[in-house]
């Protein structure tokens, strides 16, 4: 770790247009890697009921969950689509050497949920 930097992935294992649960740390994160070439991670926990975002679909830069069809934007955390009213928060992504790393010591923006 570097930075606050934390390794969660090798870029060949999230292909363009997917995302995946991944931890850092002690956090659930999804992480997912935009058609665009673009990569974010966003908490794992759907801010309107629980569902896990990492098993949902990625569209553009719009990951869906898989229970209700919210929608969050990969890079900010924003709700992009109901039934979600609260954001998530967002982590800076790099990539490094053919590894994604995330920090996530500080969330960027800083959003609360609730």
């Amino acid at each position: 770790m570097s930075e606050g930097y934390i390794t969660v992935a090798r870029e060949d294992e999230i292909a363009p247009g997917e995302v995946a649960v991944v931890e850092a740390g002690s956090r659930s994160l999804c992480v997912g890697h935009a058609a665009d070439g673009t990569w974010g991670a966003i908490d794992n926990v759907c801010t309107h009921d629980g569902g896990t975002l990492g098993e949902g679909e990625l569209d553009g830069r719009a990951v869906e969950c898989p229970r209700h069809g919210a929608r969050f934007d990969l890079r900010t955390g924003e709700v992009l689509a109901l039934p979600a009213v609260h954001p998530v928060n967002a982590y800076p992504v790099r990539i490094v050497d053919g590894r994604v790393e995330v920090k996530v010591d500080v969330p960027t923006p800083e959003l609360e949920i609730g």
